[in-house]
């Protein structure tokens, strides 16, 4: 079944692009600030972070680091390439609705065109930062880099793994979408974008068991500190993402003969 599903993917890949392009084209037409909108969000949470930064140096007494500006910087355009991915993934069936009762062609192509629609918003975002890291701190590129590809890459296949599985509960339960807005509002406060693990000490492990968690201090480790992340916990993250994106898979495929007589 999920191979299957793979390979008509695969064979639709042209209908995927068209449909993503659409998403983006859609997103942005009459925008007045235009791709500026990819890096709004991003700038909001590195503002929401300073506060808590300079909140949480208050408290203890100690300075805020360049590091630490820099960290929340780095961390929130995952961050907020994930929410955005998760978000309109989620509403990606109820919104083309017309063309999941009428024409026939792989439903997963929405979900997947909605998480991909994202992407070019979070490339926007990273030369952003980019440009921030080489402008602000004697910046440079190392080999830890390297393992870039492998958390990013993994973050990208929780969001689409739960973008696809939201987007079918959503068809059935239409409190699913309202659900996903309290949860996404809520995560952040769960998930080490504002600060870093290390401040919680014993309790790091529970943070860690959000798997976005590892990926995001993994990819602060490598881009700030020059390190290699925690592997365990990358391992943990990966295992989790793959099981969870074949779960998904699975779960549209047996839920996709329904989704007509459910919109």
């Amino acid at each position: 079944m999920i191979r299957g599903a793979i390979q008509e993917l695969f064979e639709r890949r042209d209908l995927l692009y068209t449909i993503a392009w659409r998403e983006i084209k859609v997103k942005y037409k009459q925008s007045v600030m235009g791709m500026l909108w990819a890096v709004l969000m991003p700038l909001a949470i590195v503002c929401s972070g300073m506060i808590v930064r300079f909140a949480l140096a208050s408290v203890s007494g100690k300075k805020v680091e360049l590091d630490d500006l820099t960290s929340v910087a780095v961390k929130s355009v995952p961050w907020a390439f994930f929410v955005s991915a998760l978000r309109f993934g989620t509403t990606s069936l109820i919104n083309n609705a017309h063309l999941v009762t009428k024409i026939y062609l792989p439903r997963l192509i929405f979900p997947l065109a909605s998480v991909s629609s994202q992407l070019l918003d979070f490339s926007i975002a990273s030369a952003g930062v980019t440009i921030f890291l080489l402008v602000s701190r004697d910046w440079a590129f190392s080999v830890e880099l390297l393992w870039l590809p492998l958390l990013l890459g993994t973050l990208v296949v929780l969001a689409t793994a739960l973008a696809i599985l939201c987007s079918a509960a959503s068809l059935f339960l239409r409190d699913v979408k309202f659900l996903v807005d309290v949860f996404l509002t809520f995560a952040i406060f769960f998930t080490p974008v504002l600060y870093d693990v290390s401040l919680f000490g014993k309790l790091a492990p529970l943070l860690l068991a959000n798997p976005v968690s590892p990926l995001l201090e993994g990819i602060a480790a490598v881009v700030i500190h020059h390190q290699t992340p925690e592997l365990p916990w990358v391992a943990y993250s990966v295992v989790v993402s793959v099981s969870l994106f074949a779960f998904a898979l699975a779960a549209f495929k047996r839920l996709e003969p329904l989704f007509a007589e459910s919109i």
